[in-house]
């Protein structure tokens, strides 16, 4: 029997996604948490891999195995096992057919900013951080060279273990609250058919000097189109990035969306 779960996790504690051997990350507690709750070796996949640091609203997993239980129990007796940092959010039984990664027909993520003289503390990590004002018509005219489907070696991890750099880029949307005279929240989001390893980070260290000035918006289809990591920025830091989830197809009836995304900065 296949499970499909969503989960929900504050990254700041953790070495990422993916397992390994120090065990500090967000797969080895829930795994851990699973392999508690039934008594077996749970082996999870999941749809998008997130760095250290870096937050997921509803991550999608699914597992393979012999326990049958209600939806609620396998959210309730796992919860139970789980740190209060990471929160399963729904279970559901799927087709064998179902892969949480495979079946993804889109993912998105977000970045949250807080611009501001003076550096977070109340939100410190569970937003970014930029002290310069930032000028939305130019970050605009420069994500727009960005949409569609591009190679986006320039944005791309050395460590990036992709088969291909193309991906489709669908949208860009940024927007903007002001809360004081000199201060304001801003809101990245970001969705594709596929990311690459830090491309969302390095995008975003491109976006932030064209919005200081530094750079016009035309510099980034030079950083596009030069396919080389050495013509883009510095990466940007993981405060405030949230894997916002994948999207799937209706026809196998999973919530799709992060309904906690309202509720930040």
């Amino acid at each position: 029997m296949r499970i499909a779960m969503g989960l929900s996790y504050n990254g700041q504690a953790y070495e990422g996604w993916q397992s390994q051997l120090s065990g500090k990350t967000v797969q080895d507690r829930l795994e851990a948490a699973l392999q508690k709750f039934t008594t077996t070796r749970v082996q999870t996949l999941c749809a998008g891999r997130t760095d250290s640091g870096v937050h997921g609203l509803m991550q999608v997993i699914h597992f393979d195995t012999d326990l049958e239980r209600d939806p609620y129990s396998w959210v309730r007796g796992t919860n139970s096992f789980l740190p209060l940092d990471i929160a399963i959010q729904w279970a559901q039984v799927v087709p064998d057919s179902f892969h949480s990664r495979g079946s993804a027909i889109s993912r998105r993520y977000a970045y949250v900013l807080l611009e501001s003289p003076v550096r977070p503390s109340v939100d410190v990590g569970r937003v970014g951080w930029v002290y310069r004002p930032l000028n939305l018509e130019a970050m605009e005219q420069a994500a727009e060279y960005l949409l569609g489907e591009h190679d986006f070696t320039s944005f791309r991890a050395s460590s990036c273990q992709a088969l291909s750099p193309v991906k489709t880029l669908r949208s860009i949307r940024i927007t903007r609250r002001s809360t004081q005279p000199h201060s304001a929240y801003w809101r990245f989001e970001f969705e594709a058919n596929a990311f690459l390893h830090h491309m969302i980070r390095n995008l975003m260290g491109c976006l932030i000097p064209i919005g200081e000035g530094t750079h016009p918006p035309e510099w980034m289809a030079e950083v596009l189109v030069a396919r080389s990591r050495d013509a883009a920025s510095r990466t940007f830091s993981p405060d405030g990035l949230y894997f916002l989830g994948p999207q799937y197809d209706a026809h196998w009836g999973l919530p799709n969306g992060a309904p906690a995304y309202d509720g930040l900065p």
